[in-house]
């Protein structure tokens, strides 16, 4: 339920705070004051796209922010959970349009895009207004509201179809592509083919290409490599002069005299050390030097390998890592043009067993609507009674159409608003008064479905007068006796029964006009429900029968 809202710096607000309560509330005033601008603002703090224009004259930026109770509703609970935003009994949006043309949106603080605002907006408030009376002349979205009357169990089979659906357009998509590029990628398919199996055959290693050069690189300079290492190691063991023979001479004379100072001491531990590592160094060069043969088969080989490498990476990359980026590359395009090896056979095979359970699920789906047809049909005839339209019938009609997300018929609905006539497209038959009616019968009849706990009605009531007003009135009081129902009205019989009634005045000056609200008292109310009933001249008999309105 919205508690408050608080409206700066729009359009012609300069600022605005409304405090709203349980039941039935109406927003009047006089044509041009703002009603309609604080619908408007309620619909970009829920999502709506905003310009720049809504910004007033003089000012940085507008700011909406609107404080919610919460209800338990695991859906939203589950979205605002996704978003890291804590669950509480309470919910702030706060949206700021800045010059710039940027906005900003706050959910309990916390920074949020328009698309998080859009998703959570639908279980806070249903605005409905002229808009909702287009969508009613618009046969494409009746299937969409027929849907919507549907409980959880509906929409679990909606879902169902649609993900079989999805399913089966892919692989339909897949089996047509497949046959008719099937000749353009023969070509293709043979080439890759044989791409792939020459560079298997190679059977490249990541760096060997570089490994082998180094390698051979050592066994073209064996020579020099083994007089080296060779002279070194003399130079470490040789009888005559052995220079690890005098370090190991230098070592035992300091270890002799390094408990006289600390300096000495340090000395014959340095010298110590560094007889083991050039120690430890003679024996590897002996290992080496004992191993150390000159193998000219193995340079034949390598001298081959790398051959064979130089001309696979002439053809296909410049390093061996280079050809095998190339192979994967086009061994996942061999997989894609062969349909991850599956047959247009299988293809096929898989597809008419999808159709058959697309077929199925469809018509369950079909068997669902029509039965939520015929309640939603009993309800709404119910409801047209309550609002003089007793004669009325309205029907759900289904047609066949080609398979779709929504399903394989198309859905439209017609009225019969007169005894004896056929049933119409309700698009084609219903009048400006007619069409309010039947919107605020589905609305009405939907708002039980639904537990919405706030529903906005802008204008709702136009084009009607007399007892269809003041059956209009109690259907919106009804309505509010769920939770919170917000109203704009011209009509003296919705004002009335209302439970509290804000008034919207203009206040102009030389230099500039701002819009000013109040709630209004009990007499406040009585007179301004006169000066509806009787014009510029407000007579006590207008009064008196003001009184007579809003004290039932």
């Amino acid at each position: 339920m919205l508690l408050e809202i608080s409206i700066k710096n729009f359009a012609i607000i300069q600022e605005v705070s409304l405090t709203f309560d349980r039941g039935m509330t109406v927003l009047t005033g006089e044509t041009g004051a703002g009603k309609s601008i604080i619908i408007d603002a309620m619909n970009l703090m829920l999502g709506s796209r905003a310009t720049t224009d809504v910004i007033r004259h003089g000012s940085p930026k507008a700011e909406i922010e609107g404080l919610f109770s919460l209800e338990k509703n695991a859906e939203l609970e589950a979205i605002l959970t996704q978003q890291g935003i804590a669950v509480s009994d309470e919910l702030i949006i706060r949206r700021e349009i800045l010059a710039n043309g940027r906005s900003v949106s706050r959910v309990n603080g916390q920074l949020v895009n328009l698309s998080v605002l859009k998703e959570i907006g639908p279980y806070l408030v249903d605005i409905h207004g002229q808009h909702d009376q287009e969508e009613l002349m618009r046969s494409s979205h009746h299937i969409g509201l027929l849907d919507s009357f549907g409980q959880a169990d509906f929409q679990e089979l909606k879902a169902s179809y649609q993900q079989v659906f999805e399913a089966y357009r892919t692989l339909r998509k897949q089996v047509l592509d497949k046959q008719k590029n099937e000749l353009e990628h023969k070509a293709r398919i043979e080439m890759l083919e044989y791409q792939i199996a020459e560079i298997e055959a190679a059977d490249l290693q990541a760096g060997e290409d570089e490994a082998l050069l180094q390698e051979r690189d050592r066994l073209l300079n064996h020579k020099q490599i083994a007089d080296t290492l060779t002279n070194a190691y003399a130079m470490l063991e040789n009888e005559d002069f052995s220079s690890l023979s005098n370090l190991r001479s230098a070592m035992n004379a300091m270890q002799s005299v390094e408990e006289y100072d600390k300096d000495y001491k340090e000395i014959s531990q340095q010298l110590t050390e560094s007889y083991y590592v050039i120690e430890d160094i003679s024996k590897r060069l002996a290992d080496i030097l004992e191993d150390l043969d000159f193998d000219g088969n193995r340079l034949l080989q390598v001298e081959n390998r790398l051959d064979l490498i130089y001309s696979i990476t002439r053809k296909y990359g410049g390093q061996v890592d280079d050809v095998l980026e190339y192979f994967a590359k086009i061994s996942q395009e061999y997989q894609l043009l062969t349909g991850s090896n599956l047959t247009g056979q299988d293809l096929e095979g898989q597809l008419k067993v999808l159709e058959a359970d697309l077929i199925a699920k469809a018509g369950r789906l079909s068997q669902a609507r029509r039965e939520l047809a015929q309640v939603l049909e009993n309800q709404i005839h119910q409801e047209l009674q309550d609002l003089y339209m007793e004669k009325a019938r309205f029907r759900v009609d289904f047609s066949k159409s080609k398979f779709g997300r929504q399903g394989n018929e198309q859905i439209e609905f017609y009225i019969s608003t007169n005894p004896g006539e056929d049933f119409k497209p309700l698009v084609k038959v219903a009048s400006g008064g007619e069409l309010s009616r039947l919107m605020l019968a589905i609305k009405s009849a939907f708002a039980r479905k639904e537990g919405k706990t706030s529903i906005v009605f802008d204008e709702v009531d136009t084009g009607v007068s007399g007892r269809v007003a003041q059956a209009i009135a109690q259907k919106i009081y009804k309505i509010g006796q769920f939770g919170q129902v917000l109203a704009i009205s011209h009509l003296p019989q919705v004002i009335a029964i209302a439970d509290h009634q804000f008034y919207i005045e203009k206040i102009s000056d030389e230099a500039s006009t701002v819009s000013q609200v109040r709630l209004l008292t009990f007499e406040e109310r009585v007179e301004e429900i006169a000066k509806m009933l009787a014009g510029d001249v407000v007579t006590e008999a207008a009064r008196t029968q003001a009184r007579q309105l809003v004290s039932k």
